[in-house]
């Protein structure tokens, strides 16, 4: 017998995870975003952290201010008079200037191969759309975003690279994302973006937001380097397809 949603999941003394929906659909974001300006207004200074997925938000709280059944109490209430938020669900538009090329994207040629596109058709296939911010995760200021195009479609790499640069764009099944710092990574890496992704200076600290819609805009290595761009060739002899 299949649970019906939405419900609630303890995730220890301090958390519940809520579950929304148990499938990814950008129609979720109305959702997910109502659920966390109810959750802050409802908690106040008794909320530590909201940890929104494509499905479901985390809500850590203060444990010397609320116990588990108060916290789940409050939960309950507002979820059964949660409506959708389609104004905050809009989300901000965010364009990140991207330089495709091989020596920072090592995988176009793979894409290429797989979906039968030129290098000028896989640009213009991953900078056509418009990419909605499903979550926030892996590392700080790192967002999932999707969906992308059918001949984007690419499985992550057998042996993720143990440095992968800041900046770069890369997909993975229907996601596409940025590394916001350096870090080991597995994504397939088509490109670089210029874009200061994670700036602890920033309030959030993070350039993108769970529902914010996200436009790449392709650019060649002049623009890119006038916009602060890093060129430097990308090491790519610990990864494999």
């Amino acid at each position: 017998m299949t649970e019906r949603l939405p419900r609630l999941e303890s995730a220890g003394l301090d958390a519940w995870l809520v579950r929304l929906f148990d499938t990814i659909d950008e129609t979720n974001m109305p959702w997910i975003t109502a659920l966390m300006d109810a959750c802050e207004r409802a908690f106040g200074t008794a909320l530590i952290d909201l940890v929104p997925s494509y499905t479901s938000v985390l809500v850590h709280y203060d444990v010397m201010r609320l116990d588990s059944g108060e916290a789940r109490d409050d939960l309950g209430r507002i979820l059964a008079e949660l409506v959708p938020d389609d104004d905050n669900a809009s989300g901000e538009i965010k364009e990140l200037p991207v330089w495709y090329d091989e020596s920072v994207g090592p995988e176009l040629a793979r894409l290429q191969a797989a979906s039968g596109l030129s290098r000028e058709g896989i640009i213009a296939a991953h900078s056509g759309p418009e990419y909605r911010v499903f979550a926030l995760g892996f590392a700080p200021g790192f967002a999932f975003m999707g969906r992308l195009a059918d001949e984007l479609v690419l499985p992550r790499l057998e042996t993720p690279r143990q440095r992968v640069p800041a900046g770069s764009v890369g997909v993975a099944n229907r996601q596409t994302s940025a590394y916001p710092r350096i870090s080991p990574g597995g994504w397939n890496l088509i490109g670089r973006t210029a874009a200061r992704l994670f700036d602890r200076e920033r309030e959030g600290f993070s350039l993108l937001r769970v529902g914010d819609r996200v436009r790449f805009v392709a650019v060649d290595r002049d623009e890119f380097e006038r916009l602060g761009g890093d060129t430097s060739p990308l090491e790519v002899r610990d990864a494999k397809p």
